[in-house]
């Protein structure tokens, strides 16, 4: 009888170590961070860090496993961003973060908070040329390898429903200096503005603070600019 109970602790142990094993092994899809694979470095603010929302929802994310799935081996996204950044804040973080490492993509998203705390547009405008200047030399490619994205349309959320039209109108006056320096530097620009306005009749597009873009949100301006970043890197 004791034989057969510690037969039987035996098979227990052996399928519980089997069991163990199929838990821990890696997902045969799953991409490892390599330094032989393509990198990525997102600039930013909130839109970028993907406030509110999973890591696997934020819109740089999602860009790298749609890239994945096109068969690119490419590394999970560096970010450089946080919530309530503006543009100083943005190069305070680069001079300290930033070394001669370079990527094979940069992307930067940056300007809402300028517009929101009333700084002036001039200052902006001077910020974005060193924030350029500062992506390009990061880029392997140079400008090639550098896109920006423009600010979404917050006055279209709940939370700017109130003063909508102010604050669209003073957003698309940041979009044309962030679209003008972006000309200036040769550089892909992308306008998800008119995606953003869509959260004025599709509440599912912003989170419950009744603010900040969904996943779902940010899955369209992937799905917007994806195609010419992946030639980017092909």
């Amino acid at each position: 009888m004791r034989l057969v109970l510690v037969v039987f602790g035996l098979l227990l142990f052996m399928m519980s170590c089997s069991s163990s094993s199929e838990a821990l092994k890696p997902d045969e899809n799953e991409i490892s961070d390599s330094p032989d694979n393509l990198s990525y470095l997102a600039l930013g603010d909130s839109y970028t860090i993907g406030e509110s929302i999973a890591e696997d929802l934020r819109w740089p994310v999602q860009l790298v496993n749609q890239l994945r799935n096109k068969g690119l081996e490419i590394n999970a996204p560096r970010i450089i961003a946080k919530t309530g950044w503006t543009t100083d804040n943005l190069l305070n973080a680069i001079d300290a973060n930033l070394g001669n490492e370079r990527y094979d993509l940069v992307s930067v998203l940056i300007g809402v908070n300028n517009q929101y705390q009333n700084k002036s547009i001039i200052d902006y405008e001077a910020d974005l040329k060193t924030i350029f200047t500062e992506a390009i030399q990061a880029s392997k490619t140079g400008k090639e390898g550098v896109f920006v994205v423009s600010i979404p349309d917050y006055g279209a959320t709940p939370f700017g429903a109130s003063n909508a039209e102010e604050i669209g109108k003073e957003i698309a006056e940041f979009n044309d200096v962030l679209k003008k320096v972006a000309n200036q530097f040769d550089l892909s620009f992308f306008n998800i503005m008119p995606i953003s306005k869509m959260a004025k009749s599709d509440r599912s597009l912003v989170v419950k603070d009744g603010l900040l873009p969904s996943g779902k949100m940010y899955t369209l301006w992937v799905d917007l600019f994806f195609d010419e970043v992946l030639e980017k890197l092909q």
